[in-house]
């Protein structure tokens, strides 16, 4: 039997554990996964609240690890998982996506010549500024196992050589959209506070957003502008984005509401008309529930959806968000296939580490 440690320490991090640690429980004679916790998201409606909705195991490890600067944490956190994979002895550890939680998983495995298996691998936004972008680089380069959510993430990795390196890629699919598809056929949590009628999904919380005040005043303008004027404007508020906008000491004109769960997330992407976020997950969760979306950012991973005209990249330009909020709005989202596989992301990935 095949000892898999999984680190995980985010909200979107635990919708892909979800579904990837149900299928890994259906081999319980080929595979015994570990849950490890890193704290990033600490918060309880960033958290807890994400493990009782979603069915995930309770994590063996919990460090609580959070706050400091992007060094700080995840230096803590690489001291701590050194220590669990030494005691631990996995086969291999598991990683998902590009936070802080993911490097220092992957760090700690490969300096004692644990293997590293990437969910999520390829992706690219080509801006080194941002944070998510270093780990997701540095990530792949120390995995043997890469599970790619696109056709585009697989072409990123051979373009940097990877063709070359004694590991292995594949298009799997994207485990967001197995949770996608899977929650929303059972989800029941509702909002009692969502605007009635139509109305547009905002989240906001990169750091090249929050910690740049003109970034910053510009899309809470815009998001203004658009609840007054377009359709109301519902914001689930980040708490890092609720402590940024009250040191700018801008106004929030628009309806504003605490994170949510999973199953509330879902329920309002089903019933909104738009959504506008600085998201990675939410612009694709925005595709499969066939919702136009907004990115409020420079660049994608997603490049697919821009390329179908699903998403349209408008910045931190006021004027940009204002206009293609009026162009989007109500609009629905038609393709004839998706370019991120059918829904059988995790069951592949089950299989695999099963070998």
């Amino acid at each position: 039997m095949k000892k898999i440690l999984t680190v995980i320490g985010a909200r979107p991090q635990f919708i892909k554990a979800s579904v990837v640690s149900h299928a890994l429980a259906k081999r319980p004679d080929e595979i015994e996964e570990v849950l490890l916790h890193t704290g990033q998201h600490f918060d309880a409606n960033m958290s807890s609240i994400f493990f009782d909705q979603l069915s995930i195991p309770k994590p063996r490890f919990q460090l609580d690890i959070h706050g400091g600067t992007h060094g700080q944490m995840t230096a803590r956190m690489l001291e701590s998982i050194e220590r669990i994979i030494l005691d631990e002895k996995p086969d291999r550890v598991l990683v998902y996506g590009d936070t802080n939680s993911t490097l220092a998983g992957a760090l700690a495995a490969i300096k004692l010549h644990v293997p590293v298996a990437h969910i999520e691998a390829g992706l690219r936004s080509f801006n080194m500024q941002m944070p998510e972008e270093v780990n997701r680089i540095l990530t792949d380069n120390v995995s043997d196992l890469l599970f790619c959510p696109t056709e585009t993430a697989i072409k990123n990795l051979e373009r940097e050589g990877f063709c070359s390196k004694p590991i292995t890629m594949l298009n799997v699919g994207d485990v967001m959209q197995d949770a996608a598809l899977f929650f929303a056929q059972n989800a029941s949590a509702t909002i009692e506070s969502k605007p009635k009628g139509d109305f547009a999904l905002a989240t906001l919380h990169r750091a090249e957003n929050t910690d740049d005040e003109n970034r910053l005043r510009s899309i809470i303008n815009a998001l203004n502008h658009i609840h007054k004027n377009i359709a109301p404007v519902l914001l689930p508020v980040h708490p890092r984005t609720r402590a940024a906008i009250q040191r700018l000491g801008v106004e929030l004109e628009i309806s504003v509401i605490d994170p949510v769960g999973y199953l509330e997330m879902i329920d309002l992407l089903q019933s909104c008309s738009l959504v506008l976020t600085d998201s990675g997950g939410l612009q694709k969760e925005a595709f499969f529930f066939r919702k136009p979306c907004i990115t409020m950012r420079d660049q994608t991973e997603w490049v697919e959806l821009v390329e179908i005209k699903a998403n349209t990249l408008a910045g931190a330009d006021e004027e940009q968000i204002i206009k293609s909020a009026r162009q989007s709005f109500g609009s629905t989202i038609q393709v004839a296939h998706s370019p991120y596989g059918e829904g059988f992301a995790s069951e592949k990935i089950a299989s695999c580490l099963a070998k």
